[in-house]
Order: C-alpha cells, then sequence, then structure tokens
C-alpha cells in the first residue's frame, strides 16, 4: 500500500481525546487496563545470522517502552508484547506508536536484514499438519502465508485495583459493544488491502489446520472478540501459575487464578503501517465506557451476537446478484457512532477549536487514503 502520513497534528489532538476519555473513567472511579500485542516477521542475511532478542529488548527499555519481543509460533515470527508496569492506555498507545515505528531499525541493528510489519508475509514458512493431529508436522512442505495481529486485551479495574471482569457482567458488556461496533469501524484496525486477504487465509489457501486467526466477527471465548474468564481461546485453563514442584524443577501442581487474567480480547486487528495505535485506543476506550453505562443501568446480560462476516475489502464490490456490498472505506465514513461518541465525551474541551471534535478526527483518518470518497 501507499506510504502512510499522519500529521503531527492529527495525533496530538487523538492524545488530547484520550487524556478526556480517562478522565472521564477517573471520575468513576475506575481504571482501564489496556494491553497489546503486535506480531511481525523479521529475515536474515543467512541461516547463521540471527536476532539478539535481548539485547532488542534492552534498547525498548532505555527507550522508556513498556514492552518487549518474543519468539512466535512460526519461524522467525515475533510478537510485541506490552509489559504490565501499570501504564495508562494513553501511555500504552504511545508505545505501541513509537515500537511500530522503531523496531525495524533496532532489529536490524541486532541481526535481522529485513523486518516485515504487514497483515500477511506470504509465503514466510513452509510445513503442514498431518491431518487432524493440530501439531504434528507432516512431509508437506508447501509455503505457509503467516498472518501478523494487533491484539487489544481489555480489564476494568475498580478503585481497590480489583479486576471488575471476574467479579460482574461488565466483561459480557465490554465485549457485546466491541462486537456491535466494531463492523462498522473495522477500518480502523484493518485499515489495508492486505488486512482482508489475512482473514480468508485460511480457507483461501487450505491453512485451517495450521492457523487458529480469526476470520470473522465473533464473540464466546474463541471469537475474533472472546471473553476470557476460566477458559482462554484453546479451552485452556486461565490463570495457570505454577503451585509445587518436584525434581528437576517439575511442576507438579497449579494454581488457577482466573481472576486475575479474566479480560476481553480484541483479536482481529492487523499489523500494518497504516495501523493509528491512537485512534485504535480512542475506540476501545469508548466501547468499555458504554459498557460502563449498560452496567450500571441494566441487571441483565446483554442480547447474544449472532456471528457476521467482515466486508471483504476496503473497497465496495458487487455481489453475484448484483447488489453493492459496501467495503470498509464506506463503511466507516457513513457511520456516526465513532465521532458521535468522541463528541459526547470530548467536545466541551475543544470548544472553540473544532465545531465536532469527532467529525475532525474520522476525516483526517479517511483522507489518508482517497481524498474523493470523503464528502
Amino acid at each position: 500500500m501507499q506510504k502512510v502520513v499522519v500529521s503531527s497534528h492529527s495525533q496530538q489532538i487523538s492524545q488530547q481525546v484520550l487524556r478526556q476519555l480517562l478522565q472521564r473513567f477517573a471520575d468513576l472511579g475506575l481504571t482501564p487496563l489496556v494491553h497489546v500485542e503486535l506480531e511481525g516477521v523479521y529475515e536474515t542475511a543467512s541461516a547463521k545470522h540471527s536476532l539478539d532478542f535481548a539485547r532488542v529488548n534492552q534498547s525498548l527499555l532505555d527507550l522508556g517502552i513498556n514492552g518487549a519481543l518474543k519468539t512466535e509460533f512460526w519461524h522467525q515470527q515475533w510478537e510485541y508484547v506490552s509489559l504490565f508496569n501499570g501504564q495508562s492506555p494513553l501511555k500504552e498507545a504511545q508505545d505501541l506508536a513509537s515500537a511500530m515505528q522503531l523496531l525495524p531499525t533496532i532489529m536490524r541493528r541486532f541481526g535481522a536484514s529485513n523486518v516485515l510489519l504487514k497483515p500477511v508475509a506470504w509465503a514466510a514458512d513452509k510445513g503442514r499438519y498431518v491431518l487432524g493431529s493440530g501439531a504434528i508436522f507432516s512431509t508437506d512442505t508447501r509455503s505457509v502465508h503467516i498472518p501478523n495481529a494487533i491484539q487489544m486485551n481489555v480489564s476494568v479495574a475498580d478503585n481497590t485495583g480489583r479486576n471488575l471482569i471476574p467479579h460482574s457482567n461488565l466483561g459480557e458488556w465490554i465485549q457485546h459493544y466491541l462486537l456491535t461496533n466494531s463492523f462498522h469501524c473495522c477500518l480502523l484496525f484493518l485499515p489495508e488491502e492486505d488486512a482482508f486477504k489475512r482473514l480468508s487465509l485460511r480457507s483461501d489457501y487450505g491453512l485451517d489446520a495450521e492457523l487458529s486467526s480469526p476470520f470473522m466477527l465473533s464473540g464466546g471465548h474463541q471469537g475474533s472478540i472472546a471473553l476470557y474468564k476460566e477458559v482462554g481461546k484453546h479451552n485452556q485453563p486461565m490463570g495457570q501459575e505454577p503451585l509445587f514442584y518436584g525434581a528437576n524443577n517439575q511442576v507438579l501442581s497449579y494454581s488457577h487464578n482466573w481472576q486475575k487474567t479474566a479480560r476481553v480480547e480484541h483479536r482481529v486487528g492487523a499489523t500494518s503501517p497504516a495501523y493509528d495505535p491512537y485512534l485504535n485506543m480512542i475506540f476501545i476506550l469508548l466501547n468499555v465506557l458504554q459498557a460502563i453505562q449498560s452496567w450500571h443501568s441494566k441487571d441483565d446480560l446483554p442480547p447474544a451476537f449472532t456471528s457476521r462476516a467482515f466486508p471483504p475489502s476496503l473497497h465496495d464490490s458487487q455481489k453475484n446478484d448484483g447488489s453493492v456490498e459496501s467495503g470498509a472505506l464506506a463503511l466507516f465514513s457513513q457511520q456516526n457512532w465513532f465521532p458521535q461518541q468522541i463528541d459526547y465525551y470530548c467536545q466541551q474541551a475543544f470548544l472553540g477549536q473544532f465545531e465536532s471534535v469527532g467529525t475532525w478526527l474520522q476525516t483526517q483518518f479517511l483522507r489518508r487514503y482517497t481524498p474523493e470518497l470523503i464528502t
């Protein structure tokens, strides 16, 4: 895709909006906790070269970035994981923006010849599973296209620091609003064409056994927007921690403090240079605030959500019956939830500067694409 240029003024306004939203949480006596995971792929000049993860992580620490790099499942795939250092969602967004900008340079300094921040690393690995095994590789050495995600892990703490997700239905309401609002706002976290190709890798390239990446807008504990309480996306016990050790450091038993790790995970975002950490953090916090309103005013659980497909492209497409299916650009330009929610919480702070700060941010984001789409 073409190079994305984001004005410093737009970033400054986004950060001011985030400060206003965080003040809303503070007024409620609540603290939103949002932690990010970012995946990518690196290449080395030869098999003799390797990436020095320890020195990369020391560089991140020296820069004041609350995150660390670790290996991921596929060959030369990496994952940036934010560290739990008590940082605010604003600092988390700032750290992600810095990591996306600086990691390619840092990683090349310590062993990588190329760093890919893309939704899909095409033909980046080889090997297929034995049919039905889910873990054992066969002799099939066809290429595997690696999907790279940006995930947001969301929870809320009360004024004593207690995670509210396991002790109330707030998590269900957060999941509900993220499911409800992610379709029309998917341009925020699926910001380029390959992000939509990433969603169809499993079906289009016969990689259903090898990949567990989400492809639809779905809930539960295994969906693209998942609520984790007692069990995680692979039905594994959550919050599992070693309790007793035997000889040779063998773990004899575990504790299961799932209340500590209970959260909502927005799993469907795609790694891309076009991904805006600030606007995506605004999107997350708006949904959490909306969820808190419903949680305070309603005793019951939110209505069930029916899974649905995302649009197949950034752009509009024609269906077999001749009708037109709106793409992500049209959906985001036509919806008004995002700007209205920003104005609802923040417009007072921008009086005299913008008639609608939400509409201004929406328009500035769309202008990164084709200007004639803006009406």
